[in-house]
């Protein structure tokens, strides 16, 4: 009897401390592939009044950028907090995942041991290491199946913005209002293309409202934190997968009613894996291993100086590269300078419209200078822009003695964030696969050589050839004429998207030669 009584007081006194934790239930909203090209940031040609009133609501960092550039990586950093060279988690599309190492323990497994209700409200994590899986991760699906009076912890990511691409009935964009980087050809077909991007991101706008209207209706707005980020830059060619501004700044809003000013407009310099700080900080969280991200409300973020980024494997298509952002100037090293920025990439070539048009205008030799840099056949070894006279980037400067000081204080920097802090492997000769394919490419398109000889080479552990260009200027032709009826439908036009020759994986031979 005494026994029982005793639990049932134990009882008691958790249910009276859970209805009494009044500790903010906190959202995170993640869109896929996307920069801040929203209204609230100045894009022109897109409404998306939901995401600007969040914002109008609270802090919209002008500054924000993820640690890699394409999805699983930036994903894994973002699921821990540290960066993801540092956790194994860096190659796109890990074949051999592993446990974190050093003590290292997923952010919703630590929200949960808090108390915290941790539920993913979509379905992909994208982690490059395990455990990996939705279950494993999270303890349910909706912040509705949380016990009363406990606080939750939901994840959310809109998929809308990753390619393909809906078209807008509601609010369709003329290519003609929208602006493109000097980078890119301005034609009607790239401009199209934009449009059509900026068109889907206003369908999710319309997404991220209704789910902020829930919070409205249930009651739970003035307790909720809410994170509103990209998981990594726009998914355009010199975009995702590259460290580039476009490749790795994202849109970061912060809405924590009466806790956070509304209408700030911040200048930090700030990461994605800041968010993991801030939130434990919030939930009286300290975890096992100080994080790599820093609370946003900490001096740390105030005072930093540099960020940080890494690229490195995506898919077969292997190349890396780290760089190095102050708010002033950007600096990236490529650590294979011998590859070419466009060299094949299954994915792209088979998703990216806009490749066939630069790719043609390119091998015509109808490019601007700027515009055809991006399509050579290797890359300089040290990329550095002046960013308050270049945003674009497209101005190299590293060889201007004017920048030598800068140039020298910035590869410092970068060097000893490689070796005290993410513990960089750096780039094997297996990697770079040398001496392992012919000097060039035999047929009209690399991706046809990679399906015919598949079953001869181990491209998980090599890559695909650096061949370039992938392929002929016939062959480029024959891909934007079958892109052309997807990118120019009408909003309420059912087009069927291509499927671009030679652009799906080959399959490997367990039995491969070499």
């Amino acid at each position: 009897m005494t026994r029982v009584f005793f639990l049932l007081l134990l009882a008691l006194a958790w249910t009276n401390i859970a209805a009494a934790d009044d500790r903010p239930n906190i959202l995170w909203i993640t869109i896929e592939d996307w920069s801040p090209d929203l209204s609230c940031y100045g894009t022109k040609g897109i409404e998306t009044p939901h995401v600007d009133k969040l914002a109008s609501e609270g802090i919209r960092y002008q500054r924000a950028f993820t640690t890699a550039p394409v999805c699983s990586p930036s994903r894994s950093a973002m699921m821990t907090g540290f960066h993801q060279n540092y956790i194994g988690a860096h190659q796109h599309r890990t074949d051999d995942k592993q446990p974190l190492p050093y003590g290292i323990r997923p952010i919703p497994h630590l929200m949960a041991d808090a108390g915290y209700f941790t539920c993913l409200m979509s379905k992909k994590t994208d982690c490059n290491f395990l455990p990996d899986s939705p279950k494993e991760l999270f303890q349910g699906k909706d912040w509705s199946e949380r016990k009363p009076g406990q606080p939750f912890f939901a994840r959310i990511t809109f998929q809308g913005t990753h390619r393909p691409w809906n078209r807008d009935p509601v609010r369709p964009i003329d290519g003609k209002d929208v602006e493109l980087p000097p980078y890119y050809a301005d034609t009607p077909f790239i401009r199209r293309d934009w449009a059509n991007g900026l068109e889907q991101m206003q369908l999710v706008d319309r997404e991220v409202g209704a789910l902020l209207k829930r919070l409205e209706d249930e009651g739970l707005k003035e307790n909720t934190l809410v994170f509103f980020i990209g998981d990594h830059g726009r998914c355009h060619i010199r975009g995702k997968q590259f460290l580039y501004d476009e490749g790795t700044r994202i849109p970061m809003i912060f809405r924590w009613p009466e806790r956070v000013k509304p209408g700030q407009v911040n200048d930090d310099l700030v990461y994605s894996i800041d968010i993991c700080a801030t939130l434990l900080e919030v939930a009286g969280v300290t975890p096992p291993v100080p994080l790599h991200g820093k609370s946003l409300f900490s001096n740390d973020v105030k005072e930093r100086k540099y960020l940080f980024a890494a690229r490195d494997k995506m898919d077969d298509t292997h190349d890396a590269m780290r760089s190095i952002r102050s708010k002033t100037h950007k600096l990236i090293l490529n650590l294979m300078p011998e590859r070419a920025y466009c060299q094949l990439s299954f994915y792209k070539e088979g998703s990216y419209p806009p490749l066939a048009e630069m790719n043609i205008l390119n091998l015509e030799g109808k490019l601007t200078p700027v515009q055809a840099a991006f399509m050579a056949k290797s890359k300089p070894p040290i990329e550095l822009f002046d960013l308050t006279k270049d945003p674009h980037e497209i101005n190299n400067v590293a060889d201007d003695p004017a920048y030598a000081a800068v140039k020298a204080e910035m590869l410092a920097e970068l060097e000893t964030w490689r070796k005290e802090v993410i513990h960089d492997q750096g780039v094997s000769d297996e990697f770079r696969a040398v001496g392992v394919f012919p000097e060039s490419c035999p047929t009209p398109t690399v991706g046809q050589w990679a399906f015919d000889h598949g079953d001869e080479y181990d491209f998980r552990k090599t890559g695909l050839p650096g061949w370039y260009p992938t392929r002929t200027l016939e062959e480029w032709k024959k891909v934007k004429a079958a892109w052309e009826p997807y990118v120019f439908r009408e909003p309420k036009e059912k087009v069927a998207r291509p499927k671009i020759p030679h652009t799906q994986k080959p399959k490997v031979k367990a039995t491969a030669k070499k």
